[in-house]
């Protein structure tokens, strides 16, 4: 048996209507896990589906509960096939949880818990994220096994149902199961690639920190013309504290927001990469860091965004001055920003400017720290050179992804170089309505595990050294 061959194995798992049947069945689990009445969900997608499977592959499974309480996280599945200590071992993740439905704004026709086939489009919630992710990549696995009869090395799997609500609980499993996922490398997939048309790598994410600002000035709101000019406005507090933060290209003017990380060698990593091929909206090329190209502002820099403002009522405004404005943020952000001092920091600056009224409320799920590994990582340099030799064509390499994971779990608490390999797209609509997947990835990205399992299975393939 031959590369090729389980290769062409895999090919025919998609084309014989394998994968959209899997998949089908995994979107039909409706793992809200925003969502309590979900709870029950999250445990039979690990029960039902994931567990058989890899146990019928040679695994050995565990579910495991939730170390968090606050907030209260679902389940996790550890899994591990041992064919030889002395083998190099893979470490793999993925989420089965989803967000919230939002059955009544997808468009007529579609449901986001049936699996609808449009031509080369695979709608349905989770089929990108991350469902049909970590499906290609346990179907690969099989492949390999059914093909060479063995893999050639170990490999674990996690799977979790919390991802979508800050991975409650992950940093608690990796540290007491730690010796049960001890590996030589991360080779997982969640996110979009650059461009449909191309794999992407990526070895890391940028971290994220929500909160939010309040100004809470009294009780109840008032006439707008019997005290305006008497009473201090919290909502044109707010706008003025949010405007002090960036400029009005949305630079950061936070001092210790602006990361000093951007090396040359990222720099060179990221100038020739496309910068949003296969997506929508186009993007604004006069907003963020002038001095920067765009790539550089979305995967090497800082980027602050206001997600929801409210004062009074929007949709029935009274003649009266609101009480209090509220204003949910975030910071997406890169290595080289202390993540412990993003509020304090903001603290110091808003007061400086005079906002001492504006609180500052950090958000309960927490944050999620930045991650990058060093772009020519020997494991970088495998997973790329397997890449290409099936698709013919270099992939898209990224230092880190420019959305926010987990990675920190394993890059940093486990101490594991990581390479996260995505098999969706920019414009899939994760976490909207009309989330999808296009077939041609899903078909490529089969190959495309197939063989990089393959080879990491063949001693003569230059495996990088095992970490002792």
């Amino acid at each position: 048996m031959t590369r090729l061959q389980a290769i062409d194995h895999a090919t025919r798992y998609f084309q014989d209507g394998r994968l959209q049947a899997d998949l089908a069945q995994m979107v039909s689990y409706q793992t809200e896990s925003q969502n309590p009445q979900q709870e029950a969900e999250l445990y039979r997608y690990l029960q039902q589906v994931i567990e058989p499977r890899l146990t019928a592959a040679g695994f050995a499974c565990a579910v495991h509960e939730n170390p968090s309480v606050a907030p209260k996280g679902g389940p996790f599945l550890i899994a591990s096939r041992i064919e030889d200590p002395s083998l190099p071992t893979v470490l793999s993740y993925g989420h089965g949880d989803v967000i919230w439905g939002q059955q009544d704004q997808w468009r007529d026709g579609l449901s986001p818990f049936v699996l609808t086939e449009e031509g080369d489009v695979l709608f349905g919630r989770g089929a990108a994220d991350n469902k049909v992710q970590h499906l290609i990549n346990i179907a690969a696995l099989e492949t390999v096994i059914q093909t060479r009869g063995r893999l050639g090395f170990n490999a674990k799997f996690l799977i979790e149902m919390s991802e979508e609500i800050g991975s409650p609980g992950l940093s608690e499993i990796v540290k007491i199961h730690g010796e049960a996922l001890k590996a030589d490398v991360l080779i997982a997939s969640d996110g979009p690639r650059l461009s449909p048309e191309r794999p992407t790598m990526f070895m890391g994410a940028r971290g994220g920190a929500s909160f939010d600002l309040l100004v809470d000035l009294r009780e109840g709101a008032h006439h707008s013309g019997n005290w305006g000019g008497l009473l201090a406005d919290p909502t044109i507090i707010l706008s003025h504290a949010l405007a002090c933060i960036t400029d009005r290209r949305g630079q950061i003017k936070v001092p210790e927001w602006r990361p000093d990380s951007l090396t040359d060698e990222v720099r060179r990593a990221l100038q020739l990469l496309p910068v949003a091929e296969g997506g929508n909206p186009s993007i604004d090329m006069d907003w963020g860091e002038e001095s920067l190209s765009p790539m550089e502002r979305v995967y090497g820099w800082n980027s602050f965004a206001v997600l929801a403002i409210k004062a009074g009522v929007p949709e029935a405004p009274v003649n009266a001055i609101a009480a209090c404005a509220r204003a949910t943020c975030q910071l997406r952000f890169v290595v080289g920003t202390d993540m412990n001092d993003i509020l304090p920091a903001l603290r110091r600056h808003l007061d400086a400017h005079g906002f001492d009224k504006v609180q500052i409320i950090a958000d309960d799920k927490g944050t999620f720290a930045a991650t990058r590994l060093n772009p020519n990582h020997p494991w970088v340099s495998y997973v790329k050179a397997s890449i290409e030799k099936t698709t013919g064509q270099e992939p898209h390499v990224l230092p880190n992804l420019a959305g926010s994971l987990p990675n920190d779990c394993f890059a940093d608490a486990l101490g594991l170089p990581t390479v996260w390999v995505p098999h969706s797209y920019l414009g899939c609509k994760q976490h909207a309505p009309d989330e999808h997947v296009l077939k041609p990835i899903c078909r490529e990205g089969m190959q495309v595990m197939a063989g990089l399992f393959w080879d990491i299975g063949d001693p003569d393939s230059g495996v990088p050294s095992r970490l002792k």
